[in-house]
């Protein structure tokens, strides 16, 4: 399973409605046509940091400016690619700002920096082929 998580500037309420909007009729968890699973973590009653780095999630406050506590988390199997669904649903959910961090870097993704294919650290956004290539190792589990 491959784990990204968004973060969307605005209130959770907002990202809530643009998923019930764009996935409808779908709750606990929503999916993009059967895959990715796609849910919403938080920091109170889930595990939203329960397993990051306390640098990792430092990294992420200073881009953000503040400690986020709620995070739409994107689950993709292994059994798939998934690199187009995690795409459509970050450009819907950073459209108005925000950032999203995926397994194979601690870097805080923009939707600039994604649409563009930026290289940061050696890799793309969700790059699981090239981190996983014959000469690297996972930087974050």
């Amino acid at each position: 399973m491959r784990t990204v998580f968004v973060f969307p500037a605005g209130e959770r309420a907002d990202a809530v409605a643009s998923l019930d909007r764009h996935l409808p009729g779908q709750r606990d968890p929503r999916t993009l046509d059967g895959n990715p699973c796609i849910d919403i973590d938080d920091e109170r009653t889930g595990h939203l940091f329960s397993d990051w780095d306390p640098q990792d999630v430092a990294v992420l406050e200073a881009a953000v400016g503040h400690h986020p506590t709620w995070a739409v988390q994107i689950d993709v199997s292994g059994r798939i690619d998934g690199t187009a669904e995690v795409h459509r649903m970050i450009a819907l959910l950073l459209e108005h700002g925000g950032v999203a961090t995926d397994d194979y870097t601690p870097h805080p993704w923009t939707l600039p920096e994604i649409l563009s294919g930026a290289v940061i650290g050696g890799l793309r956004f969700f790059d699981f082929r090239g981190c996983h290539g014959p000469d690297r190792e996972p930087e974050r589990s």
